[in-house]
């Protein structure tokens, strides 16, 4: 049994759910997010919550019943709260800027490399060292704030690069004499 299946996603004021077979559509202040579920999933409206149940007792209907549940509620949560990633870039001369739906990144590189802004995302930068990725989209914003992160990934031996705000990156002990 799952246990996070079987717990029923609450809806918030000002959030509108709409549940057509296997579509699920939920909007609200901050957009507009679709999801069609497994064939084995279903889900259903009581009231102001939403729940899902498997159809059969297969194995594959219980791995998707939990996987449902957090899309649906990551949905929700979405729509009306948002989702944030935080990047902190470290090194000397390191530094990035928005202009427009572009991000330059400047890393050490004898090159500076552009990162188009997909629709939905909003990035800013608050001081040069700091990114932040955010938008409704959990799955979008959590790509997103990777692919940034991957053009100069910290390395472990100085810690430049740029990493999550939190991260914890392992350092190493340099070359000996």
């Amino acid at each position: 049994m799952s246990r996070v299946g079987k717990l029923p996603v609450s809806i918030p004021s000002g959030v509108n759910v709409n549940i057509a077979g296997q579509d699920v559509e939920v909007k609200g202040q901050k957009g507009l997010l679709r999801v069609t579920l497994a064939s084995e999933i279903a889900a259903a409206r009581e009231g102001d919550t939403i729940v899902v149940t498997p159809r059969d007792e297969s194995k594959r209907a219980h791995q998707m019943w939990g996987l449902s549940r957090s899309i649906i509620n990551n949905m929700i949560t979405g729509v009306s709260e948002g989702f944030t990633v935080n990047l902190e870039i470290i090194g000397v001369g390191y530094r990035a800027s928005v202009a427009g739906k572009t991000l330059t990144l400047e890393l050490g590189y004898s090159h500076s490399i552009s990162h188009p802004i997909p629709d939905g995302i909003e990035i800013k930068c608050e001081r040069p060292t700091m990114v932040a990725v955010s938008g409704a989209d959990r799955q979008a914003v959590g790509q997103v704030a990777a692919e940034i992160r991957a053009y100069r990934s910290p390395e472990p031996y100085k810690g430049k690069g740029i990493r999550y705000v939190g991260e914890y990156v392992r350092r190493k002990e340099g070359k000996k004499k």
